[in-house]
């Protein structure tokens, strides 16, 4: 079975840079198609975003952590084309202040998690991420972190949490 991590980010020349990626084309396709559709949506509400951040590197994630630009040592969910930094464009110029909640909308709207209330908007978070998407639940990181899960196509990453609140 095919694997975008494997097939198409690990090969890649960028695999261990310290650059900062905004690539669409290393986010695995469904991200992909999820990701261009929130910035579609996003205009007709009058916010122009850009694609910041999709690849992230162990080195570049090192180095954000060592500058305290990141609270996450080990690089997460952007390493394997399953995350996107999206922020809002301000004199053409990227800008993250203001209120990015209408990105959660957005988010669950395409099937991506937002990282400001990473798919449970019920449950109080101390890590926040207002301009992060992924396409992984919080629960299938250490899965996909060890190499024995990489969701399909048809993956949700709400279902899990459908299940759980149904039963």
């Amino acid at each position: 079975m095919p694997n975008f991590y494997q097939d198409v980010i690990r090969p890649d020349p960028r695999f261990g840079s310290l650059k900062r990626t905004d690539d669409i084309n290393l986010l695995e396709p469904v991200t992909r198609a999820a990701v261009l559709a929130i910035v579609e949506d996003a205009l007709t509400l009058g916010v122009e975003l850009t694609v910041f951040e999709t690849y992230r590197s162990q080195n570049r994630q090192q180095e954000l952590f060592n500058q305290g630009a990141s609270k996450l040592k080990t690089v997460g969910v952007h390493h394997f084309g399953l995350a996107c930094d999206l922020v809002k464009v301000a004199a053409g110029e990227p800008c993250w202040k203001g209120d990015f909640s209408f990105l959660g909308t957005l988010a669950r709207a395409h099937g991506l998690l937002w990282g400001g209330d990473w798919g449970d908007p019920l449950i109080h978070h101390t890590f926040i991420d207002a301009v992060h998407v992924q396409r992984c639940a919080v629960s299938m990181q250490p899965a996909l972190f060890s190499g024995s899960f990489y969701p399909d196509a048809a993956y949700d990453p709400y279902a899990r949490m459908r299940s759980v609140k149904l039963a």
